[in-house]
């Protein structure tokens, strides 16, 4: 079982998941050598911290300051974290809401994290381990969206 699939099997929950598309890994494909190879780009998953820095290094931004601005819109990301459809597609020509976006509604990025189970809390956290995932779209959208881990 790859990093990933441990990631979103709830398996990694003190670890995040970063998706990079091409455009942001860096010249020498470093980077894409520590990942798993998606279309379109790469998948990373790293101790929370050293995650937390990658994705930093990799977009001049803050994750949890970048997770804070995105949770406010819901979108939808592609449950193995390699894209998404942002929000600001419907309705727009050369989008079908089903992750075919027009050309400037593509993902540049996602960061996830997984918390686990808390029955106290209730709603989907009582159901299972839970996944976070935050998209920045070419548009400049930022969104979030959020499933229990299937067992």
């Amino acid at each position: 079982m790859s990093d990933r699939e441990e990631f979103l099997a709830g398996e990694r929950l003190d670890d995040v998941a970063l998706f990079l598309t091409d455009d942001y890994l860096d010249e020498q494909g470093k980077l894409a050598n520590y990942g798993e190879t998606v279309e379109g780009g790469v998948v990373l998953v790293e101790p929370g911290d050293d995650g937390r820095r990658l994705f930093a290094a990799g977009t001049g931004m803050k994750a949890m300051e970048f997770a804070q601005g995105a949770m406010d819109t819901e979108g939808a990301i592609v449950d193995d974290l390699s894209g998404g459809t942002c929000p600001a597609v419907e309705g727009e020509e050369g989008g079908d809401g089903e992750g075919n976006e027009a050309e400037d509604h593509r993902v540049k990025f996602v960061f996830a994290f997984a918390e686990a189970k808390n029955e106290e809390v209730g709603g989907l956290y009582a159901d299972g381990d839970v996944i976070h995932a935050y998209a920045q779209c070419e548009c400049g959208q930022s969104y979030s969206d959020r499933w229990v881990v299937d067992e």
